[in-house]
Parts: C-alpha cells; sequence; structure tokens
C-alpha cells in the first residue's frame, strides 16, 4: 500500500510542478509570425440579443419628392429579431416588394395597432395613403435581398437588405 501511495504523490507533484512550465511556453510567442493589424482582420457582426432590435425606419416619399427614399440599404444579423417601420409620407400609392419576407421567420406586421399574424410573409405591402406598417420578423437566412416600389424603382425607389 505504500509504494502505492509513494506513486500516487509522485505522479500528483509531477503534474503540479510541470504545469507553470506549459503554461509559461503557452505564452511564449516570440517565434511566431507578426500579428495581423486590428485593420486587417474582419469586423465581427454585432451580437445577437434576445429582444428585438429597431431597424432604421424607411420612408418612402416626402411632402416635397413623391420618389424620395431617406435610405437605401440595410444591414441585418442572421437569428436577431427585428421591428422595421416602413412609411409612406407622400400622398401617392406605393407597392413596396421585398424579397427577404421569403427568408425571415415573419412574426407580425401592425397596421394602427391592429395585428396580423400569418404563416409566411407577404408577397408585398401596399400604401394607398400616408402611413406606417410595421413589421415584426427575425432574421434566418443569411444573403443580400432587394427591396424596391417596382414601378418606380428607376426613380430610385430601390435598395438592397444584407443578413450576415
Amino acid at each position: 500500500m505504500t509504494i502505492r501511495k509513494t506513486i500516487a504523490l509522485a505522479v500528483f507533484l509531477i503534474i503540479v510542478v510541470a504545469q507553470p512550465f506549459a503554461f509559461a511556453q503557452a505564452d511564449d510567442d516570440d517565434d511566431q509570425a507578426a500579428a495581423k493589424p486590428k485593420a486587417e482582420t474582419p469586423a465581427k457582426p454585432a451580437a445577437v440579443t434576445r429582444g428585438s432590435k429597431n431597424v432604421p425606419e424607411l420612408i418612402l416619399g416626402s411632402k416635397t419628392d413623391d420618389f424620395a427614399v431617406n435610405q437605401k440599404d440595410f444591414e441585418l444579423v442572421a437569428g436577431q429579431g427585428y421591428r422595421w417601420k416602413i412609411t409612406s409620407a407622400a400622398a401617392f400609392e406605393y407597392k413596396f416588394v421585398t424579397d427577404l419576407f421569403r427568408n425571415v421567420w415573419m412574426n407580425q406586421i401592425v397596421i394602427n395597432d391592429l395585428e396580423v399574424h400569418m404563416n409566411g410573409g407577404p408577397a408585398w405591402l401596399e400604401f394607398d395613403s400616408p402611413g406606417t406598417i410595421n413589421v415584426q420578423f427575425t432574421a434566418v437566412r443569411p444573403g443580400e435581398y432587394t427591396w424596391s416600389v417596382p414601378d418606380l424603382a428607376d426613380k430610385g425607389m430601390k435598395g438592397k437588405i444584407t443578413i450576415k
């Protein structure tokens, strides 16, 4: 029995004494190539949170220009929930079309505090008068998607939505 205890103690001491040397070797990086400058390393996408985030509001038209758009490109993160206000600010009819709705998990669409829940995305959103439609969804499929007001895309009413 004492031989077993002696061997166990010896093994234990070897492990305890050898550990600091292993850590010292792990920190010794002077023989490795120089680290890449931070400017070259790609930026990490924003962390996914449990709560939904607001996408910058998309405003179609204005009181002075029926074809104005406040923002054309949007960047989202896969797995994140979002709330997106799409507003018609002009007294003009807009048919908002995007392939994004076929590539997200649709939660609800809210118009004047009335909620629409569905098992899939809408084909398009149509504004017959000024107003706001709130779309709540979770981005699930990375890729590049487009949005447009089809009959007015040549006047600049189009853009891109990127999910990373």
